[in-house]
Order: structure tokens, then C-alpha cells, then sequence
């Protein structure tokens, strides 16, 4: 059986569907969606204060340089300049 929820205050769970378990229930919790560090202001950051932590290794060294190319089909880009 799964089902989505919220962690709500204190740490209690609250699922969607409204169902209950029964008190000391064996669970399996996955979190979905990283909660954001607070800035001061409106307890979020901006996404662009965390893309370290959405990178992903993808193992072409060139991707940085050639991204029209992987993307689009463009030419690519080469070392050299003209």
C-alpha cells in the first residue's frame, strides 16, 4: 500500500487520503521534494542558491561547452579558435 502525505508540525504525518494506521504501525517515509534553507525572509530560497544540490553527474566532460549540440543538434564547439 502507498500513500502521499504531509509531515505536518511537530513532525506528525498526515496523509491525503485521510487514511489512519493503527499506533505502532511499521512505516517506510521516502521524502519527496528537499525542504529549502531559510533566507530570513520568506523561509525559501531561490532555486539558483541551491542548483549544487540538483546537479547530476552525467559523464560527458564537454557538456558545458557543446549543451547546443547534446540539445539541439548544433555543430560542436571545438578548442581552437579561428
Amino acid at each position: 500500500m502507498t500513500r502521499n502525505g504531509k509531515i505536518q508540525k511537530n513532525g506528525v504525518l498526515v496523509l491525503d487520503d485521510g487514511t489512519k494506521l493503527p499506533d505502532g504501525a511499521t512505516v517506510r517515509v521516502e521524502l519527496i521534494e528537499e525542504p529549502l534553507a531559510d533566507d530570513g525572509d520568506n523561509g525559501e530560497l531561490s532555486p539558483l542558491f541551491t542548483i549544487g544540490r540538483r546537479a547530476v553527474h552525467t559523464g560527458i566532460p564537454d557538456l558545458a561547452a557543446n549543451h547546443d549540440h547534446y540539445l539541439y543538434g548544433h555543430p560542436k564547439v571545438t578548442d581552437e579558435q579561428p
